[in-house]
């Protein structure tokens, strides 16, 4: 006996499957067309220069072209949002760093979570934050600095904006040594630092990449890199473990993000490429003239960058909530 209904039935199942079915077809097909990396930076500047290093040697590893857009605004977070909103299927990333995925969410209402909303995909490296002053600063060294920072607050701090990594090192300082100064902020590091080389300002804890290059000339003082490990770019300048303020650990660091819910073997992937991309000599060297410690194998994971974002929101939301800064 015909069963027309039990038929038809079958029949409309197997049309409601055949989406899913397509869906996973070109998940696992993955990268069948160009993939977008969002710089949330102006064209030129440290993320955006990153991410044209390693594109290149991703595209071969990848098998597709890899298109690189400049969405600035709000400190980063209108391009990071454009990819926290975007499908879940590897074709949009975004490079994010410490201020994007760590300080905006303290410091921004934002329409995304800045550790929910994404996939981590890699770790790819840090750029060291120095301890700098201008030339005319009597102390020797960084106990003396401290010392000379307590003795009043008419001592002038500056930063690259309210909100800036800068801003929150400066904080985290204070509330580590006890120094009084008063948070001037610029337009940007490159006014600043041009501040601090003419005296107008006293101090400052930068990036490297920013200031390295006047520390060498002799127009500022470095007292001290806030990290673990003297840098491979300048290994004369002492760490903060070194100089006396053990545990100040303040660098900015950069990672490939994708939207949530990306499939793991899409992730997979993508991570693949950039770990071949930082295993490039050329790659390498270029990062390296650039400021940038690269990742050891082992922290270039998408588990080793889910923890350590994970640990830096846990360490920093408080500091910056708790010294009520806001964004510009």
């Amino acid at each position: 006996m015909k069963h027309p209904r039990r038929q038809f039935l079958r029949l409309g199942l197997g049309a409601a499957a055949l989406p899913a079915l397509s869906r996973i077809a070109r998940s696992q097909s993955y990268p069948s067309r160009p993939i977008t990396i969002v710089v949330p930076f102006p064209a030129g500047g440290p993320s955006d220069t990153l991410v044209r290093t390693m594109a290149e040697r991703m595209r071969g590893s990848l098998g597709q072209t890899i298109i690189i857009e400049n969405v600035t605004g709000a400190s980063g977070s209108i391009g990071v949002g454009r990819v926290a909103r975007s499908a879940p299927d590897g074709y949009m990333l975004c490079i994010g760093n410490w201020p994007t995925h760590v300080i905006n969410g303290a410091v921004y209402a934002l329409p995304y979570h800045v550790l929910n909303d994404f996939e981590p995909v890699a770790l790819i490296g840090t750029n060291p934050q120095l301890i700098v002053t201008k030339t005319l600063v009597p102390a020797k060294d960084l106990n003396e600095l401290i010392v000379w920072l307590k003795a009043g607050s008419d001592k002038a701090y500056g930063t690259s904006g309210a909100g800036s990594a800068g801003h929150a090192a400066g904080v985290s300082f204070q509330k580590e040594t006890g120094a009084r100064f008063q948070f001037v902020p610029y337009r940007g590091s490159a006014p600043a630092i041009q501040d601090l080389v003419a005296g107008r300002i006293d101090v400052m804890i930068d990036l490297a990449a920013n200031s390295l290059t006047q520390v060498r000339a002799g127009t500022i003082r470095a007292y001290a890199v806030a990290a673990k490990s003297r840098m491979v770019a300048a290994p004369e300048i002492a760490t903060v473990d070194e100089a006396g303020l053990p545990g100040f650990y303040a660098s900015t660091w950069h990672a490939f993000f994708a939207a949530k819910n990306t499939p793991k073997h899409i992730v997979a992937k993508i991570n693949a490429a950039v770990v071949d991309s930082l295993a490039d000599p050329q790659v390498r060297r270029r990062l390296t003239e650039l400021g940038l410690e690269i990742s050891a194998r082992e922290q270039q994971t998408p588990e080793a960058l889910g923890a350590h974002h994970k640990a830096e929101i846990e360490k920093w939301w408080p500091i910056i909530r708790a010294a009520n800064i806001k964004a510009d």
